[in-house]
């Protein structure tokens, strides 16, 4: 059976880029999931000039009439939803019940931006001077450039697209290389609903080329990136040059904090679940958790037990919990940070290496990993790993619990696990982070509220939920006297 190849989509045509790049699938990578047209800067320019010519009819295109295309496009996607469950988990590695989660948010993401062209709401309020008639109205921002990163391929793209369109922006969306399959195919289903020429534009390929062209393209207004902070920094310096509007998320290092008095059994899974699953591979996973001293011993034998049950294999088969690291050079951190780790704090008390023999030799493969004994100023403790790789922290006390989870530059999420209410208010309101969850993983967001973090971990307006159309569009002030 013949590689299903896959253009890009520039003013309203798919085009071929000059050559292709393979999108391999992580547990056996003897497959090539599909080859993709490998696009140039001259590509970005040309889809940037697409996407300014569709501006002015776009925008002034009733925002219901825009949300209208959204609903058609979720119900596209609505019929394929057990296909793109599968090429998700074939394209990153994800567990299919994860990838099917992720879908079906996609799905609702672009439902219920569809629901916001009838709710755009702009701002009335009674002038001081009589006879006086004042108010504001939202109005697009222009072409907006979306860089995406490769562990949630559908839902972040969704969660971009979807906002830019309703406010009425034109698009140039760039995903991850190591899994465009999934923006692809949003791009596919906005394609059959129908929307118009040039407003809606993809190119595949190489992060540095075409990043720099994007921040680059003279139609671009603003840049929505998610990805690490590296690459988060150039762009912010880049796009500063030029005055660009931008919103950035990048990395967290997120603390779960565990006190005597949480539910034993619950904080464990909770814990488990926001450290392992996906393949610890969530900026929103926990990479840290934070112990009261006395429950300390109990609960770190409790999470070893419980992580040496989790099955490791190919996301397509029932049963498996943790599929593989993304590609060879995310696989080849997460190992380099147990060896940093082992150095620091000797050797992991589960896990650490790369599993082998028969089908593991496929693909990207590493054990569920828990250092004991790990203090704060440790690079474990620090840096993000990005990987299935969970530092255990002893804390004294609450205060002592709340110092710690706070000592790192990075604050996207945190969780605490506790059955003391004072100490979740405590938590709420001290905790700097800008997603908080309470008896829950640290990891796992819904559509509807606001999302992003604070401090090195994002810069600009939030994404998701009535904030996300606060970075797509501007107002206009209007003094009307009668």
């Amino acid at each position: 059976m013949s590689t299903p190849a896959f253009q890009n989509f520039i003013d309203g045509e798919w085009a071929a880029g000059k050559g292709t790049f393979e999108n391999r699938n992580p547990a056996d990578t003897s497959e090539v999931v599909g080859l993709f047209s490998k696009g140039t800067a001259a590509d970005v320019e040309r889809a940037a000039d697409a996407a300014a010519r569709a501006f002015p009819a776009w925008s002034s295109m009733p925002a219901p009439a825009r949300g209208a295309i959204l609903y058609k496009a979720a119900d596209i996607l609505e019929q394929q939803f057990d296909q793109l469950g599968a090429e998700m988990t074939r394209e990153e590695g994800k567990t299919l019940p994860e990838a099917k989660g992720e879908v079906r948010r996609a799905i609702n993401i672009f439902r219920y931006f569809g629901g916001e062209g009838s709710r755009l709401n702009g701002i009335l309020t009674p002038s001081e001077r009589e006879r006086v008639h004042t108010f504001a109205i939202r109005k697009a921002i222009g072409v907006v450039g979306l860089i995406t990163p490769w562990n949630f391929p559908i839902a972040i793209p969704a969660w971009k697209l979807a906002p830019a369109l309703i406010c009425g922006n034109t698009v140039l969306i760039k995903p991850a290389s190591v899994s465009p399959l999934m923006c692809w195919r949003l791009v596919e289903a906005l394609h059959k609903a129908g929307i118009p020429k040039g407003v809606v534009n993809f190119v595949a390929g190489s992060g540095g080329e075409l990043g720099q062209a994007l921040v680059a393209a003279k139609p671009l207004k603003a840049i929505s990136f998610t990805g690490s902070c590296e690459i988060g920094a150039w762009l912010h310096a880049e796009a500063s040059k030029r005055k660009l509007r931008i919103q950035l998320e990048m990395g967290g290092k997120n603390p779960t904090i565990v006190l005597a008095d949480a539910d034993f059994s619950s904080a464990v899974e909770n814990t488990v679940n926001a450290a392992f699953f996906s393949t610890g591979q969530k900026c929103t996973a926990t990479s840290r958790v934070i112990v009261e001293e006395p429950i300390y011993d109990k609960f770190l034998a409790a999470l070893v037990e419980r992580t040496r049950k989790l099955k490791v294999g190919n996301g397509m088969q029932a049963g498996i919990d943790i599929g593989p690291a993304v590609d060879q050079g995310q696989l080849d951190t997460v190992l380099k940070y147990i060896d940093i780790a082992t150095k620091e704090c000797g050797a992991p008390l589960c896990g650490g290496t790369r599993l082998t023999g028969g089908d593991y030799d496929k693909g990207y493969f590493v054990e569920p990993t828990i250092f004991g004994g790990v203090t704060e100023n440790m690079r474990i403790a620090q840096e993000e790993v990005f990987g299935p790789v969970l530092a255990v922290m002893r804390a004294r006390d609450f205060a002592d619990a709340m110092r710690i989870a706070n000592n790192t530059p990075l604050g996207l999420s945190a969780s605490i696990q506790t059955s003391n209410v004072s100490r979740v208010f405590d938590f709420v309101y001290g905790a700097e982070a800008g997603l908080l969850t309470v008896n829950l993983p640290s990891a796992g967001v819904e559509y509807q509220l606001p999302f992003g973090g604070t401090k090195d971990s994002s810069f600009g307006p939030k994404e998701q939920g009535p904030a996300a159309l606060d970075f797509y569009s501007d107002y206009k002030t209007v003094y009307l006297k009668y």
